[in-house]
């Protein structure tokens, strides 16, 4: 089983699908069904009965998870896979095009 390197806060960029070349930063990473939930992408329509929390119910719109496969890191506006190598005793993840430590 491979590692995940798209953590939660990172801007990612849609590289497949039908929200293709849209960025936004990572809501949500679940590392059981390697999935993404990425703000602004794949927007779905939610019905919602009235509840104690929205008194009125109605149509939500909300994120759904994104295959992480579908996704890539963004960095300065250009798409770039990760790494990992340590830097001294500590591992660090870096941008494989640029050679930057991301953190």
């Amino acid at each position: 089983m491979s590692t995940v390197k798209i953590k939660k806060g990172d801007t990612v960029k849609v590289i497949a699908g039908r929200d293709k070349d849209k960025e936004g930063k990572v809501i949500a990473v679940n590392h059981k069904k390697n999935t993404v939930v990425v703000e602004g992408v794949n927007i779905i329509t939610k019905h919602t009965k009235p509840s104690v929390a929205n008194q009125n119910g109605g149509i939500i719109h909300q994120e759904a998870p994104i295959a992480i496969s579908n996704v890539m890191y963004s960095l300065k506006g250009k798409v770039t896979r990760i790494g990992f190598k340590m830097d001294g005793d500590k591992k660090v993840r870096y941008a494989k095009a640029t050679g930057e430590v991301i953190d």
